[in-house]
């Protein structure tokens, strides 16, 4: 298996053509467990490790931050820093105090936020922070002012943005050009071969402004492992049951529309001789403006079929075909 780099966005910077989402640690995984993940992606030849103060995912207020604990505990591992050998990118935006400013996109939580961030990574600068998710509350202009100061303090290398609808990004980067601002490097959306709407304008305006994209749910939240049956009650310590996010992923994807989509999916995969996991990952490597999808786990040899798409290549017959097949999901009108 060989891993490449590619160029992040318009940027000097390269990453890892895949990427580890880690939103599982801490609460769906345990620390150990955890840990041997991040070992088994970094010796595959991951460099880009993605999380968020908010995160493991499921979790309450009293739970944000544990992630970054578990990361940060393991980079240092030992009694060595490994932070010079990772890509370390990060997110804020979400509620992880009890305070009603300890959340959002203002001045005052993104300055607290990026100090608590990197307390719990244990380093003075990640490379990569994001605005989680956008806050109508706080004017843009104080977020990207926010943001910028981060930047010039060294905090962060580069900023990018998360789940942001792609007029507000836009708007965004006018903003920031206009006021000579740090600007938005790279967005991260949902996408999938059962969630295909950021085809439409948000994939576009990221070829056009040279943004990296770096999506998360290639695999529908596992969905597209083609593991659970239509029919049945979601099983215990999935992301369809799990804590505060189980009913979320439940309201995305599982449906019966999804899971006829998997059965047609499925046999398509059978047909190539590919795992369906593999096939869904690599299906989103296809597209020129993906940088790298992240992928999740909950135990290392679920990063098995995943890691494979870094070597698997989509003929151009069997990819149009996927697009034919998952066609509606780029309508907006699927149920999520």
């Amino acid at each position: 298996m060989t891993i490449p780099t590619v160029r992040f966005g318009q940027t000097g910077l390269k990453v890892s053509r895949l990427a580890l989402g880690t939103m599982t640690f801490g609460l769906q995984t345990d620390e150990a467990t955890s840990h041997r993940i991040l070992d088994k992606a970094s010796d595959a030849g991951i460099d880009f490790l993605d999380t968020a103060d908010v995160y493991p995912l499921g979790g309450t207020v009293e739970t944000a931050g544990r992630t970054e604990e578990v990361i940060g505990r393991w980079l240092n591992a030992g009694g060595t820093s490994r932070r010079s050998r990772y890509i370390i990118a990060t997110k804020a935006s979400n509620k992880v105090g009890p305070d009603v400013w300890d959340q959002g996109n203002s001045r005052k939580h993104l300055l607290d936020a990026i100090d608590l961030s990197l307390k719990r990574l244990q380093t003075d600068h990640v490379d990569l922070y994001q605005l989680h998710m956008d806050d109508r509350e706080t004017p843009l202009d104080e977020s990207l002012e926010a943001l910028d100061t981060i930047v010039r303090s060294g905090r962060a290398r580069y900023v990018g943005v998360s789940n942001f609808f792609a007029y507000r990004i836009a708007r965004a980067l006018g903003r920031s050009e206009l006021l000579g601002l740090a600007k938005f490097v790279s967005v991260q959306p949902r996408y999938s071969l059962l969630f295909r709407e950021i085809e439409r304008e948000l994939l576009p305006l990221a070829a056009e402004e040279g943004l990296a994209v770096i999506p998360y749910n290639p695999l529908a939240g596992g969905l597209l492992t083609a593991k659970y049956a239509p029919g049945a009650a979601p099983e215990k310590d999935t992301r369809f049951t799990l804590g505060t996010a189980g009913n979320m992923y439940q309201d995305r994807y599982w449906n019966d529309r999804s899971f006829a989509s998997v059965a047609e999916l499925n046999r398509l995969a059978h047909e190539a001789g590919v795992a369906l996991a593999t096939l869904a990952v690599a299906w989103v490597m296809a597209n020129p403006t993906i940088t790298a999808p992240l992928l999740g786990a909950s135990r290392p040899d679920q990063l098995d079929l995943t890691l494979a798409a870094a070597d698997y290549k989509i003929d151009a017959g069997l990819k149009q075909r996927l697009d034919d097949l998952t066609a509606s999901y780029r309508k907006g009108d699927a149920p999520r």
